[in-house]
């Protein structure tokens, strides 16, 4: 029982931190100028990124733990639900992640706006993701 608390602990600030980001942060900057906007998702984004992956690395773990120590299989399902943002982040949204830490990216472009626009889309896919784990964990696997 204190493994699926601690996992649905860890899941559900990985779920507010990103629904945060998602409905908050991320749209104050769509209301400032791209300068502006890119000059904050950078540190943002170092710093919401280490802790960010932690959480989602350790929500899986102990997700799987409590799958192992019989639990059932929904906590397989939420592992496997929290676990999925860790790719979807190295795979889908590193490329734009990579262009706008670019030192080089003109930061008063037309691009700039784009490119946080896609990522802002990309991030609520992690935000929902994350949603659906945390669901998974407090109304179906207890």
């Amino acid at each position: 029982m204190l493994v699926s608390g601690c996992a649905i602990l860890s899941t559900a600030i990985f779920t507010g931190a990103a629904i945060y980001v998602s409905l908050v942060e991320h749209p104050a900057r769509s209301e400032v100028t791209t300068e502006c906007a890119i000059a904050q998702w950078r540190p943002s984004y170092r710093r919401a990124a280490v802790m960010q992956a932690a959480l989602a690395i350790v929500a899986t773990v102990l997700a799987i733990a409590s799958w192992i120590g019989g639990a059932g299989w929904s906590w397989l399902l939420a592992a496997v639900l929290i676990a999925s943002v860790v790719p979807f982040t190295l795979v889908v949204m590193w490329p734009i992640n990579k262009q706008l830490e670019d030192g080089a990216l003109e930061t008063s472009s037309e691009q700039v706006r784009v490119l946080l626009n896609q990522w802002g889309q990309l991030h609520a896919v992690r935000a929902a993701l994350s949603l659906a784990a945390l669901l998974l964990m407090i109304f179906v696997a207890r």
